[in-house]
């Protein structure tokens, strides 16, 4: 989802510079017109030193930061350990905001700005084998609230992308805790998945548009699942969330 997004926002206009975590995958991103970053959200100096090229780069002038990485840890909770709930928070939570951070004084200086979070229909629900991807994602939720309530007179906008099951290569690179018991979607994500392509008009609201949302929650999955868990007892939505 993120390159289509780099893509896409670029054909809108932006200056889009790019980031990842290999040397490989930084010249396919050149090589493909983009300025990139080397950037590994569980590592503080490689944070700082990508947070000062872009700074230079850009002349100290940011109008926005999409917070888009992030992967999962699946499992039992009972299984998994505290280094391994560590690593997830490393990536999804703890490296977003240190970089957050250290690129927000950019747009406070000029007064405007967009910070967009991809969160999940996980940031509102947890379901078994999802505990630990599920806990970094209400984390991203509660940091983005309170970021904006902080920030809501500066003029820099805070929204969330609650995607639910897209079509990406996401879950082929989870991290499963036990390998001979995979956690696996259930039979209903895939037959409500979208495209990256169909998160895009959301995002161009998110970047453009003067009011934009607080949450864009994009599939039926994320729609109908926060409908259920505000209008439904939560026995009751626990029993819908137990069906495999």
């Amino acid at each position: 989802m993120g390159l289509t997004a780099a893509h896409f926002l670029k054909d809108l206009g932006f200056r889009v510079i790019t980031s990842c975590r290999k040397e490989t995958d930084l010249l396919k991103l050149k090589e493909q017109g983009f300025e990139a970053v080397l950037l590994d959200l569980d590592n503080s100096e490689s944070i700082k030193n990508a947070s000062q090229e872009i700074k230079e780069i850009t002349q100290g002038k940011l109008y926005g930061l999409f917070n888009n990485a992030g992967f999962g840890v699946y499992g039992p909770l009972q299984e998994i350990s505290r280094e391994q709930l560590e690593r997830q928070f490393s990536t999804n939570v703890f490296g977003l905001h240190e970089l957050t951070n250290y690129l927000l004084p950019l747009m406070l200086a000029q007064g405007e700005g967009r910070i967009v979070q991809t969160s999940s229909v996980m940031g509102f629900i947890a379901t078994p084998g999802r505990g630990a991807y599920a806990a970094s994602k209400y984390a991203v939720e509660a940091l983005s609230d309170a970021l904006r309530l902080e920030l809501h007179n500066t003029g820099i906008k805070i929204s969330l992308i609650e995607p639910g099951p897209i079509t990406t290569s996401f879950s082929e690179n989870v991290n499963q805790v036990n390998e001979n018991n995979h956690v696996k979607n259930p039979g209903i994500a895939a037959k409500f998945s979208l495209a990256p392509d169909d998160v895009m008009p959301y995002l161009k609201h998110a970047f453009t548009h003067k009011k934009p949302k607080i949450r864009y929650r994009i599939t039926m999955v994320s729609k109908s699942m926060w409908y259920a868990k505000r209008l439904l007892p939560s026995c009751w939505l626990d029993k819908i969330l137990l069906i495999k």
